[in-house]
C-alpha cells in the first residue's frame, strides 16, 4: 500500500511575488494534530519530489491548507507555485512535528512565534478549541520584513473572531501582533528586539515572558529560531520534546525550498 494519497487542488491565493497558498481535498482517513506537518509534492517522472509542509487547516477542517514560498530555481516550489485548480498533489498518510499542545506543560499564557511562512502551523493551533481550554491567552506574533507579508492578517483579525465554532473563544483569547521590519507599520522590529525591549508586552497590554506561567511555540528562519532560544534558556525555560513536555517547542523542519 502507497504511503501516499493523491488529492486534487481546490484554491490557490498568491498573496504576494513570493508567498502562496492553496487548498486541497482531504482523504477521509488522514489524521493530523494541529501544528504538525506533513511531506507533500509532485509526481516528477516516475519518482515523487517532497518537502514537509505545516498544515494550516484544522484538523476537524474537510479541506487542507498549505502555505509556501516561491522559490525560482527551487526543486519543489518552482513547480508548486503554478498550481492549477484540479491539478493533482501527493500528500503523506502521516503526518509528525513538534508544534503540538501536548509537548508543553501547563501554563496560563501561550505564545506562538513565527517568522514568514513560519505562521502556517499556528493558524491551525488558534482554530483549535484546545488550545484556549488549556490557555488564558494566546498570544500569536507573525514577524515579516515587509507589510504584504502578513499573509492571513485579514484572517486572522476580522474573519477568525466571527467563526462560528471558534469565534468567541478568538475572541476572548487570541492577541495577534503581526510586525514588520523593512517598512513603516504600526508594529515593528525583530520579535526577539520586541521581546528583549518590552515593547511587545507594553503594546499588547500583559506582562513580559516567565518561565513560570508561560509557554511557548516557535517556528521561522533558522537565524529567528537561534536568538529565540538562547533568549528562552537565559530566562530558565526548558525545551520540551515528543519524549518530555517542556516550556517551549521549536519546529525545524519547516519548508525552505
Amino acid at each position: 500500500m502507497s504511503s501516499f494519497n493523491e488529492e486534487r487542488v481546490l484554491s490557490v491565493h498568491h498573496w504576494t511575488d513570493s508567498l502562496f497558498s492553496f487548498k486541497t481535498t482531504r482523504d477521509p482517513a488522514f489524521r493530523f494534530r494541529n501544528g504538525e506537518f506533513t511531506m507533500i509534492g509532485l509526481k516528477v517522472g516516475e519518482k515523487p519530489l517532497l518537502r514537509a509542509y505545516s498544515v494550516v487547516s484544522a484538523n476537524y477542517e474537510e479541506h487542507l491548507e498549505f502555505f509556501s514560498i516561491k522559490v525560482q530555481d527551487g526543486p519543489l516550489t518552482s513547480k508548486l507555485q503554478h498550481l492549477k485548480v484540479g491539478d493533482p498533489i501527493i500528500v503523506s498518510r502521516k503526518a509528525t512535528g513538534t508544534l503540538v499542545l501536548d509537548n508543553l506543560t501547563g501554563g496560563r499564557n501561550l505564545y506562538l512565534l513565527g517568522t514568514g511562512t513560519g505562521l502556517a502551523p499556528f493558524l491551525s493551533i488558534i482554530k483549535d478549541p484546545e488550545t484556549y481550554d488549556r490557555y488564558e491567552k494566546v498570544v500569536l506574533i507573525h514577524g515579516c520584513r515587509h507589510v504584504n507579508e502578513l499573509a492571513y492578517g485579514e484572517t486572522i483579525a476580522k474573519d477568525l473572531p466571527s467563526d462560528e465554532l471558534v469565534g468567541e473563544l478568538i475572541r476572548d483569547g487570541l492577541l495577534y501582533y503581526p510586525t514588520v521590519t523593512r517598512e513603516p507599520f504600526r508594529n515593528r522590529g525583530r520579535i526577539t528586539d520586541l521581546i528583549t525591549s518590552g515593547k511587545l508586552f507594553d503594546d499588547l497590554g500583559i506582562a513580559p515572558l516567565e518561565q513560570a506561567r508561560d509557554r511557548v511555540m516557535m517556528c521561522g528562519s533558522p537565524a529567528m529560531l537561534a536568538d529565540l532560544k538562547t533568549l528562552l534558556l537565559a530566562r530558565g525555560f526548558v525545551e520540551g520534546n515528543h519524549g518530555e513536555a517542556g516550556d517551549f517547542v521549536v519546529e525545524r523542519a519547516f519548508v525552505e525550498k
